[in-house]
C-alpha cells in the first residue's frame, strides 16, 4: 500500500467518526423539531447517509487504487474522487436546506451535482484505470 493511500485512509477513518457523532444531530432534529420543517429533516438524513456511505466506499476505492497502474493527475483523481464528493454532497445537503422554515433547497444545491461529477469522474478512472492495468 503506497503512502499516500494509507495516510489518506487513515483520515478517512477518523472521518467516520464525526459522522458518527453527527448521527447526534439527527436524533436533537427528530426529538425536538421545533422550527424545522419536513424539508430539512430530509435533506438532514440525506446528507448524513451520503456522508456515511460515500466513507466506505472511499475506503473500498482505496484498496484497488494502487492495483490500478494509474500515475500523475489519474492517480489522483482515482484515489481523492470519492473522499472529495464525500465532502461536496453531504456539505451541499446541509447547506442547501440551512435557514430557520426553509422548504425548499438554496442555491447551494449545486455542491450536490458538483460531488456527484467529481464522484463518476473518480470512480470512472479508478475503473477503467483497473480494466485497463
Amino acid at each position: 500500500m503506497s503512502d499516500e493511500t494509507r495516510i489518506l485512509a487513515g483520515i478517512l477513518l477518523l472521518s467516520l467518526v464525526t459522522v458518527e457523532t453527527g448521527g447526534l444531530y439527527l436524533v436533537k432534529l427528530w426529538r425536538s423539531a421545533e422550527g424545522v420543517t419536513p424539508f430539512q429533516i430530509g435533506f438532514a438524513r440525506a446528507g448524513h447517509a451520503h456522508a456515511g456511505v460515500l466513507l466506505v466506499l472511499s475506503l473500498t476505492a482505496l484498496l484497488y487504487v494502487d492495483s490500478a497502474g494509474l500515475s500523475g493527475a489519474w492517480a489522483w483523481l482515482a484515489r481523492t474522487g470519492v473522499p472529495i464528493a464525500a465532502i461536496l454532497m453531504p456539505a451541499g445537503f446541509f447547506a442547501a436546506s440551512a435557514g430557520r422554515g426553509r422548504t425548499s433547497p438554496n442555491r447551494l444545491i449545486v455542491l450536490v451535482f458538483a460531488g456527484a461529477v467529481v464522484l463518476a469522474l473518480g470512480l470512472a478512472t479508478l475503473g477503467i484505470g483497473l480494466l485497463t492495468a
